[in-house]
């Protein structure tokens, strides 16, 4: 993840009280709106992470496969990452 945890959640509670203080949201709790918010931005934000991992894993399984062809593992790495966006239909 290209932003630490601690940022993120810095960012949820100052997108949560902005929201709060612009009457866009309504709530008794703040803290479990940003809780939520924090969450929410956590799994957008590790998405290509979590692609990456499966990659990874596909390459893996290939790994044989691409030695014996001599195929490029930076140009499968980005041709499987780019199916796979496609796939789960992700911005990144």
């Amino acid at each position: 993840m290209l932003l630490s945890k601690e940022y993120v959640g810095y960012l949820a509670r100052e997108t949560v009280k902005r929201l709060a203080a612009a009457d866009f949201i309504e709530t008794k709790s703040l803290p479990a709106v940003t809780e939520k918010v924090h969450a929410a931005m956590l799994d957008e934000l590790s998405l290509e992470d979590r692609i990456n991992d499966e990659v990874r894993v596909i390459l893996e399984a290939y790994s044989d496969e691409m030695r014996n062809t001599g195929a490029d593992y930076q140009e499968m790495f980005r041709k499987v990452k780019n199916e796979l966006v496609r796939k789960y239909k992700a911005v990144l």
